[in-house]
Order: C-alpha cells, then structure tokens, then sequence
C-alpha cells in the first residue's frame, strides 16, 4: 500500500525581526499562511513499505537535491524512529514542486509532511504536541506546517499559534530563479541594520496584517539582483514584498483582474521567471 500527503508552501506576510539573541539566532514574530490548494506550489511525499529506509527525489525543482541523512524528510523520519524506539522502513519518494532556496519553507514542509506520514502509515499514535516539539527540533518553521491555515510564530518562529482565518488578497508569487541562502541573510543583518524592531499590535477580527518583512534589505544586500524582481512588480501596480529571505517575490493586487493582467505582463516580459498566481 502507499501512503502520501501534501506538503504545501507559506507566505510570510509580516516578518520582524526584534534583535539578536545571546544564543546568535534573532528573535522574530512572524505571521504566516499555509497555500494549501495551490497545485504548483505543493510538494508530493509518498512511501511504501520497503526492507530498509530510502529517498528518492524528483519533480521539476528536485534536481541537485541531496536525498541523504542531511535532508529533512529523512532527519524527520529519524525522529519519528527515535520516539517509536525501532526502525521504520520504507520507500520514500519526494516530488518537489516548490522552488529551493525561495523563501516558501519547501524544505520545512517537506520534514512536517513526513512527520505526519510517517505517524500516520506506522499507526504510532503520536499526539500533535509531541509532533510539534519534534518538529522545532528540525527548524523553526517546521512547526507551522503542523498547524496549517494562518500561524503565528514566536522566538525563531518555532513557537506557533493558530490565528484565526485571514483571508489574502489576489496575489501573484514570483521566483526569479536566484537562490538566495537564509545563513547569509541574518548575516548582513548586521551590515545593513535592523528595520523596525517593534513587535506586531494586537489585531481587530478580520484585518489584514502589515505587509512587511524586515529582512528585505538584508536579502536585496546579498543578493542585488533581487531589485529588478521587485522594481517589475511595482511597475505592474502591485505592492512586493520579499518571501522570507527570498529569492521569491509576493505582490498583492487590488483586483483579481490586476493582477492576472500583470501575471501575463511579466510572462511575457521575463519568459524566465516563474510566476504563480495565488
């Protein structure tokens, strides 16, 4: 028999980062949305009983992806074996769809997916609480794909809470085909400085959070180049704003119809970028 599930992306619609801690990791408060639905932008884990554990990748963005003990999907199946305290064996095979290094958790769902999997196709009978702690020990926004639907994150992000539904605005991602690595990124935090180191308000029921992510200077420092993604978004009439610490562009729109016209806009113009409309 195989098992599968669905390991979407995230858009992180408002990103502070509220200063550095003693530890050397930065303290953030994050609100973040799982894009469930999206087809385009959802990862496919499978496995299969099997004699002993393996990984197999593939899918239009798996090329060059280590299918070892360094990638999550095997180091959350580890997990997994540590608390079942025997070996789960099996055939694992990971489409990938989202892009790496683009700032939608790829990688970060792909772990929760194989939580999730794993507990499920073992009938290990683990609670979701011990899920999440395990999940905070893989990365910190792991714990988010646990939850789903809108999340906020606290300390690195790995201390989650749901929020109640926040609808998002006609949307259009953009990924340039740059890879921009998170490790260089709070690196030059310290070059470039930090934006607004205040922490997100309390919010009325139904409004929108601030479209804001601190490390868009940091990133655009890293990584120029990124510029020209969010300049093309401005001149369609969206408003951009950096997927976590990029290479991935999100930009709302007033109107459906605004935004599916500069969705075709950049097609034709940047026949290299890939572009999703959410």
């Amino acid at each position: 028999m195989v098992f599968s599930i669905g390991a979407p992306a995230k858009l992180n619609r408002f990103l502070a980062v509220l200063g550095r801690r003693a530890d050397g990791f930065h303290e953030l408060e994050l609100v973040s949305t799982v894009l469930e639905g999206v087809p385009d932008l959802t990862d496919t884990l499978s496995a299969e009983p099997a004699a002993e554990l393996s990984l197999v990748i593939t899918g239009p963005t798996g090329e060059g992806l280590a299918a070892d003990e360094s990638n999550l999907v095997l180091r959350a199946w580890r997990l997994l074996e540590e608390a079942a305290k025997r070996p789960l064996p099996a055939a694992l095979c990971l489409e990938k769809r989202i892009p790496h290094g683009a700032g939608l958790g790829g990688g970060s769902s792909d772990a929760a997916a194989a939580l999730r999997l794993g507990n499920r196709m073992f009938d290990l009978g683990l609670e979701d609480g011990f899920l999440l702690r395990q999940a905070a020990r893989l990365g910190s926004d792991v714990p988010l794909f646990l939850l789903g639907g809108t999340v906020l994150g606290l300390d690195r992000g790995e201390r989650v809470f749901p929020l109640r539904p926040i609808p998002l605005e006609p949307i259009l991602l953009v990924h340039p085909g740059l890879y921009v690595g998170t490790p260089g990124v709070y690196r030059a935090l310290q070059d470039v400085g930090y934006a607004f180191p205040e922490a997100l308000g309390s919010l009325p029921e139904g409004t929108t959070p601030p479209w804001r992510n601190d490390l868009t200077g940091a990133a655009l420092w890293v990584c120029p180049p990124l510029g020209e993604v969010r300049d093309a978004l401005r001149d369609t009439g969206g408003e951009p704003l950096l997927c976590g610490s990029g290479s991935c562009w999100a930009a709302r729109y007033a109107s459906t119809t605004e935004r599916d016209a500069a969705g075709s806009h950049l097609s034709a113009e940047h026949g290299e970028w890939r572009i999703w409309a959410v």
